[in-house]
């Protein structure tokens, strides 16, 4: 599980330096390598270690048919421009600069664990995110209903 914010530089050649804390939370067999893509909703990137991706790919080939029109549509712009990635020996990536400069990156990334996956985005785009005001009411509408017990300790 990933947590945290963590800004790094992209170097002129497109590296950046993967945050050590990221990579103390990395399973053993995650260090194999990651593929990133670009956000189906947002403008950043997704990077997913190599296990998540392929649960990921397997949530998808159980809900998609590739023999209907509107699937395999789906499917090409899902997997439009995702790369595989690997560490280098100096705990860097080489971001693909298509996908860099699709959402605007420019020198400071952020690199902002959620969960399974890692959102990249460029710096001055997540500083202008705002946390939505209304948080309190969507978190009491998803987690909030009957069926979808937390236990509080």
């Amino acid at each position: 599980m990933f947590v945290g914010e963590h800004i790094v530089k992209l170097d002129s050649a497109g590296r950046v330096l993967f945050p050590s804390v990221l990579k103390r939370q990395l399973k053993g067999g995650d260090q194999d390598g990651f593929v990133i893509k670009r956000d189906v909703f947002e403008s950043c990137l997704v990077l997913y270690p190599m296990h998540e991706w392929e649960r990921q790919n397997a949530i998808l080939q159980q809900k998609l048919n590739p023999y209907k029109r509107e699937h395999s549509r789906f499917m090409r712009m899902f997997y439009r421009g995702t790369a595989e990635l690997f560490l280098d020996s100096n705990n860097r990536l080489l971001l693909p600069k298509r996908l860099t400069g699709e959402i605007g990156a420019k020198k400071d990334l952020v690199f902002a664990g959620l969960d399974t996956k890692i959102e990249i985005w460029p710096h001055e785009v997540w500083k202008e995110l705002n946390v939505d005001e209304d948080f309190g009411s969507l978190a009491e509408k998803i987690l909030g209903q009957s069926d979808n017990p937390i236990v509080e300790e």
